[in-house]
This record gives structure tokens, sequence and C-alpha cells, in this order.
């Protein structure tokens, strides 16, 4: 499945997609699989302030807990509620209805250190001839 190419993306595999300054942050299809079923997710509430590169919170699935990590800086002002009360739709929908958190960019040249849709999945591709 090729990377959707309306967002960027981290090394750690989390999204985001920025419209009017605000970006949408999720997890890759690929870190949902790696992780199999998700069973909760800790985020932070509306008003805290993140840097990019640090811990945004966690997910756990049956098999391990995560960090979760911000591809941006900036801060909360909206949060899935939705995926509080069913974690499983970032399994089902990684890149749409299982999206975490909104954060108001801090810096929306820091864009520019993430990876393209294209980068992304050539990453992914070199992972997996290792």
């Amino acid at each position: 499945m090729a990377s959707p190419t309306d967002r960027r993306y981290t090394k750690e595999h989390e999204w985001v997609r920025v419209d009017d300054g605000v970006g949408t942050v999720g997890i890759t299809d690929y870190a949902q699989d790696q992780l199999g079923d998700i069973v909760y997710i800790d985020l932070p509430a509306p008003g805290t302030s993140v840097k990019q590169s640090e811990k945004l919170g966690e997910i756990e699935s049956v098999k391990a807990v995560s960090d979760l990590y911000s591809p941006v800086s900036g801060e909360v002002v909206d949060l899935n509620e939705d995926v509080n009360d069913h974690p499983e739709l970032v399994n089902e929908s990684p890149y749409e209805k299982g999206w975490l958190v909104r954060l108001r960019l801090a810096d929306p040249t820091e864009l520019d250190a993430l990876l393209t849709a294209n980068q992304y999945d050539q990453l992914l591709a070199e992972a997996e001839s290792e």
C-alpha cells in the first residue's frame, strides 16, 4: 500500500497532514500493522505544548506499549475522542478515522525535516529488504 502523498512522515512511523496551519497527526499503516490490535491510546490534553520528535503519548497493543512522537512542534488543539473509545479505529483506518491529535504548528519549516510519501515508502522497502 503506497503512503498517502498529502502528508509528511517520520522515521518512527507517524504522519502529519497540514491544513491552514493545523496539523492532523496519526500513525502509519505500517506502524499499526506492526503493533497489532490496538487496545489503548494515551494522548495529551488540548492546550498542551509539544516539541518535534519528543514524546506525544503512548499507544498500547496486545503486543506492547509504544511511545508516540510528535512530527512537529505546536499546541494540541483537538483530540480524536473516537479513538479513546474505539482504539481499533487506528487499525481499521490509520489515515482517516484513526487520526490522533491536531496541533497548531509552531514552526511550519519543521515539515521540511520530515519524509515525503515517496521517501517514506522507500524507507519501508529498504527495511523489508534487510
